[in-house]
């Protein structure tokens, strides 16, 4: 992973993690156990789901850029369908609240969103530099130095 990928990742992970540790005490405060384990699992999936395809995408950008988008998109939608089917599994559960679950993971999601953002913004990583122009800045960078 590169460098400032991994600084974008820390950026997104730190701010979710707080808000995870929030919501642990809120939910335990809340449900008591069951509340507990919600906030717990929430948190999980969330920072798990979110680091996983930000690593996979930062690998698949650093060997093959071509296919970036294909990868992220595909990465999306498995990410998605794992979801999608680990809601299904749990629908019924008393193992944890379900309610403290779902505020956990929305306010997880919302924060790793923000703070992923700032992280990209702060970074200042161009995403494309033509040819020219960077063969016309390194020519005025000479020139100014001269």
């Amino acid at each position: 992973m590169q460098e400032h990928d991994a600084r974008i990742l820390r950026g997104a992970a730190l701010p979710t993690a707080v808000v995870g540790v929030v919501a642990l005490i809120v939910g335990f405060a809340l449900a008591g156990p069951q509340g507990l384990f919600g906030a717990l699992f929430g948190v999980v999936l969330v920072i798990g789901a979110f680091a996983v395809s930000a690593f996979v995408i930062s690998w698949t950008g650093g060997r093959r850029p071509e296919l970036l988008l294909p990868v992220a998109f595909l990465v999306y939608t498995t990410k998605l369908g794992i979801l999608l089917a680990i809601l299904l599994l749990f629908r019924g559960t008393t193992a944890l609240d379900t309610t403290v679950f779902g505020w956990t993971a929305l306010a997880c999601v919302i924060v790793w969103l923000a703070a992923q953002a700032v992280a990209v913004k702060r970074s200042k990583q161009p995403t494309i530099v033509p040819d020219g122009e960077q063969d016309e800045a390194t020519a005025e960078d000479s020139g100014a130095h001269q």
